[in-house]
């Protein structure tokens, strides 16, 4: 959203054939300047599909309480290695040479934790260790929080066992250092959160009520509700109450957006800190390693924004914004120093930092090399990030629907490129109850890299942006409101200025694959081609498929997952609601399909029933229509295989070249070509 140009008014004025009939916003200054500036980078010669797949080589990285050690996990290629390091520049040190746990964590007295789904270990910094407990398993014991008093201890959720005609309950454990364990509460209902009194004594839970989650504090005669957080409330209590007995939360009690609130123990709620421009939730809060108090609240939906929400904070964190202008900072405050992890759209791998805020130092370190993307290349081998000056910024921008609600989302611009001129790839998330982010995504590089403008919306029904926003979709995941607000705003970046209105596509996987299949077969007069990736070809059959499946149980809030679905106004009891969604999905009006679709399926994906896009294939070549199939049957929802990931992005690239006039890509080579005879299903003329 950002340039100026002198036929920018003429631009403007216009409507793009098929556009509602919704005036178009005031220029955007700010989207001016940035098409501006994208116009004027130098464009660097297209990179390697393969660049754009290398992922980092670090998998976790956590500051010691007291600041002065930080240990890492390093990808070692079938399994990971344990690091520490002292903050005061000492050398790095191995303490592992292999671990499956892929989650690290510190106890208050510097022991480490190693978090994997079978078992959570305790490793002290001289390489002692021991199982603390299993996780997982029957009794579904998952790890809940780090003890927050206890200096070696850690909190623990699981179900206990039926006693004769008593029915399953939940208990919440302290397990120390040693494996020991101490009940500290038992329930009929789920247990799902804990705070803690400065004693070391639970002070607050958080449990499941029907399809609410009731607050309790401990107090004379036990347990007492002094708040219900409401269907699609959110609430995640912090760890160690105040002092003075307060409970401090990240949720939107009371509230649209989540923010930082604090509740006394008589139920008093005030607001802490919110989004200062009213449009993002809460995100992220960090807390003094000693009192556990919140120190700085970070926003990510938008441009990431970072508060200080304690005096302490305040002057350290001015000047570390400073050193890290325009950043996401993910902060961790030690005792002796902070570990910052800095983010960007144009930064492939997390930069990780040593800062002291007495001095206002700033160190990098784990400058890893990334790990090569697929085959061949053995970790080590020399490849390396691409320079943050050749990928390209994303833009926040927003739009008002034809209803008056505002919308927001990303614009990603290819360098050097008129983008009046330009084709624009329409990529909506999947979902749908889910956003795109300011963060860096591989995918939209790699667009940008080969000459396109990427619009990421976050529909009405995405999150981030507040209850109302998730909520304002009412069930309408049809040819309806959600898909309107997509259309819209695609018509009003044409209308800005952004994107040829000749050569408009749309791409995505999983809801969003199915958002690609209505815009083409809804509005083919604006999307000239769509690809999709696990699309579901009727929504509304693939809720009940998935509610049917051991999937919904992964799916699951702790209410369950058709009372959630209920509460975003899909139930699936609802049959004249399912009716609509099938009535309006792209399986039903196969016949209208007049743009040429591109389809991706996993055989065993869990969530989009592989005999659905078959289906719906078959269907599309029974009638004659430009269709293309490709079935990994070793594949799930998400790509995980390189060479997969790879031959993705040769499909993508070589389908809008046929049809929005992009580059011709490089041929894959023997590897990927062998992967797409093998997986090639319907339309497979183009297959190498």
């Amino acid at each position: 959203m950002h340039r100026v140009r002198p036929i920018l008014a003429a631009v403007l004025a216009l409507v793009p054939i098929g556009a509602p009939s919704v005036a178009a916003e005031p220029p955007d200054a700010a989207l001016q300047a940035a098409v501006a500036a994208a116009r004027q980078r130098a464009p660097a010669a297209p990179r390697p599909r393969g660049d754009f797949l290398l992922r980092s080589r670090l998998r976790s990285v956590a500051l010691a309480p007291d600041g002065r050690h930080v240990a890492w996990l390093l990808d070692e290629g079938r399994t990971r290695s344990l690091w520490t390091m002292p903050t005061d520049a000492g050398a790095p040190q191995r303490l592992l040479p292999a671990t499956d746990a892929g989650q690290l964590r510190w106890t208050r007295d510097g022991h480490l934790l190693l978090e994997s789904e079978r078992a959570l270990f305790a490793l002290s910094i001289d390489g002692a260790g021991r199982v603390l407990t299993p996780l997982g398993g029957a009794d579904e014991r998952r790890l809940l929080a780090v003890d927050p008093v206890h200096p070696a201890a850690v909190i623990v959720v699981e179900r206990t066992q039926p006693v004769a005609d008593a029915p399953r309950g939940w208990r919440l454990l302290r397990v120390d250092g040693q494996g020991a364990r101490t009940v500290l509460h038992e329930d009929a209902r789920q247990v799902t959160d804990a705070a803690f009194a400065a004693d070391g004594a639970l002070a607050y839970l958080q449990r499941v009520d029907g399809e609410r989650l009731a607050i309790l504090r401990a107090g004379a005669g036990g347990w007492h509700e002094i708040a219900r957080c409401d269907p699609l409330q959110r609430c995640t209590l912090l760890p160690r109450a105040g002092a003075d007995g307060t409970l401090w939360i990240r949720g939107d009690l009371g509230i649209d957006r989540v923010g930082l609130l604090a509740l006394s123990p008589d139920g008093a709620r005030r607001v802490i800190h919110e989004d200062p421009l009213g449009q993002a939730d809460l995100d992220a809060v960090v807390l003094d390693p000693l009192d556990g108090r919140p120190l700085i609240a970070g926003y990510r939906s938008v441009a990431p924004a970072d508060y200080a929400v304690a005096d302490a904070a305040a002057a350290p964190l001015a000047t570390l914004q400073a050193r890290l202008p325009q950043r996401e900072l993910a902060v961790t405050i030690g005792a002796a120093r902070w570990l910052v992890g800095e983010r960007a759209s144009t930064l492939p791998d997390t930069r990780w930092h040593l800062y002291d805020p007495a001095t206002g130092a700033l160190r990098r370190i784990l400058d890893e090399a990334p790990r090569p993307a697929r085959g061949g290349a053995a970790i080590g081998a020399a490849v390396s990030w691409p320079a943050e000056e050749t990928l390209a910024p994303k833009i926040p921008v927003a739009w008002t629907a034809s209803d008056g609600l505002r919308l927001h989302g990303f614009l990603t611009l290819p360098a050097g490129v008129d983008a009046a001129r330009a084709p624009l790839l329409v990529h909506p998330h999947g979902g749908p109850w889910a956003r795109s982010g300011p963060d860096y995504s591989g995918f939209v590089q790699f667009l940008a890299d080969r000459g396109y403008a990427v619009f990421e919306p976050n529909f009405r029904g995405s999150t981030g942006h507040g209850r109302g926003y998730l909520l304002a979709a009412r069930g309408d995941f049809g040819d309806g409101r959600v898909q309107q607000d997509v259309v819209e705003g695609t018509h009003e970046l044409l209308a800005r200025g952004v994107g040829d209105p000749a050569r408009v596509g749309i791409v995505g996987a999983s809801f969003g694959g199915y958002t690609a299949l209505l815009g083409v077969t809804g509005t083919p007069e604006l999307f000239r081609v769509a690809i999709a990736g696990v699309p579901p070809p009727d929504f509304g059959w693939t809720l009940r498929w998935v509610a049917r499946s051991r999937e919904a149980h992964v799916l699951a809030q702790s209410i369950g997952f058709e009372a959630w679905l209920r509460q975003v106004d899909l139930d699936l009891g609802n049959e004249a609601l399912l009716g609509r969604l099938s009535d309006q999905s792209p399986l039903a009006h196969a016949p209208r399909l007049t743009r040429p679709v591109l389809l991706f399926a996993g055989g065993e994906d869990r969530r989009v029933a592989l005999r659905g896009v078959v289906e719906y294939a078959a269907q599309l070549k029974r009638l004659g229509k430009d269709v293309t199939l490709y079935v990994d049957p070793d594949a799930g929802h998400a790509l995980e295989d390189p060479v997969a990931r790879e031959a993705w992005l040769y499909l993508v690239e070589q389908m809008l070249h046929r049809h929005l006039g992009g580059p011709a890509p490089v041929p894959p080579d023997a590897e990927v070509a062998r992967y797409l005879a093998r997986s090639a299903r319907i339309g497979i003329a183009d297959t190498p």
